[in-house]
């Protein structure tokens, strides 16, 4: 199980650096952001199917949309100076405790 989540680590890292890029490639105009995109989107696929042997689909993809989605804010904020408001915050908590009840559900299946 740990091996899993070190996948779903690197997959995570790998998401965020793509998406970084990604602003960064400015629509694909610039080479080497671009590469970045597609490097990274990819080992952060291939990370994210490896994990997925060991962690249940809905557990393992709420915690990597959750958490990329989370940072993602937070890399924009500091790196774009784009705008953070209580609602955003609001929004980031919410996400962290829909992956707390996911994580909960998963470990005690519906009768």
């Amino acid at each position: 199980m740990m091996k899993g989540y070190i996948y779903l680590t690197i997959s995570i890292v790998s998401e965020l650096f793509a998406t970084t890029m990604l602003k960064m490639s400015d629509g694909f105009t610039v080479p080497l952001p671009s590469t970045g995109v597609v490097a990274g989107y990819a080992l952060s696929f291939y990370c994210l199917s490896l994990c997925l042997k060991t962690i249940p689909l809905s557990l393992a993809y709420a915690i990597w949309s959750g958490v990329g989605t989370a940072i993602t804010a937070l890399i924009g904020l500091a790196l774009w100076g784009e705008a953070f408001s209580s609602f955003k915050v609001l929004g980031i908590i919410l996400i962290i405790g829909g992956v707390i009840l996911l994580n909960a559900s998963t470990s005690k299946p519906l009768k």
